[in-house]
């Protein structure tokens, strides 16, 4: 008896080393969906707060990059518990998922699931017509960039993150 349970467990030690991987892997990268969302949060803020008008034209492209990367944060997880070889996970976390236009589209075809709907989202999102404001808050944005001390704190608490999760090991 105490020889079969030595054998299961023995047996058992590689699954549970691989989800364990596979869990770090996957926080690691929802940890960088959120502090890339927080940036984009940040960076709207700020161009709304320096021109309100462009309140609205802010609220869309949050929704648009809160798309991508929620599509991101689902495909991740699919492909890293069905298909492994499609992501670089020896790169640094924001290379770990590349997912061209044909991907997206397919994925929003395929798959009548969570993952599906978010791609259908972000499908939809790349083929419609840009916010007529859209230029405006490009423009915006650059005008910050230009300028880091407009920025720096939400920078850096962007770049602070990003070195933590950078940081992180999984074995």
């Amino acid at each position: 008896m105490k020889l079969a349970a030595l054998i299961l467990s023995t047996a058992l030690i590689p699954s549970i080393a691989f989800a364990s991987s596979t869990n770090c892997e996957s926080e690691k990268y929802h940890q960088y969906i959120d502090a890339s969302l927080n940036w984009y949060e940040s960076l709207v803020e700020l161009a709304v707060e320096k021109d309100p008008s462009l309140s609205d034209v802010g609220q869309w492209f949050l929704e648009g990059r809160k798309h991508h990367f929620e599509l991101n944060r689902d495909a991740f997880d699919w492909y890293l518990a069905n298909d492994k070889d499609k992501l670089s996970l020896s790169l640094p976390v924001e290379s770990w998922l590349n997912l061209t236009q044909q991907d997206v589209k397919a994925l929003s075809a395929e798959q009548n699931s969570k993952l599906g709907k978010a791609a259908k989202l972000a499908f939809d999102d790349r083929q419609s017509n840009p916010h007529p404001q859209n230029y405006a808050l490009r423009s915006a944005f650059a005008e910050l960039l230009t300028h880091p001390g407009n920025i720096e704190k939400p920078l850096n608490a962007y770049n602070e993150k990003m070195a933590v999760i950078a940081d992180m090991k999984c074995k």
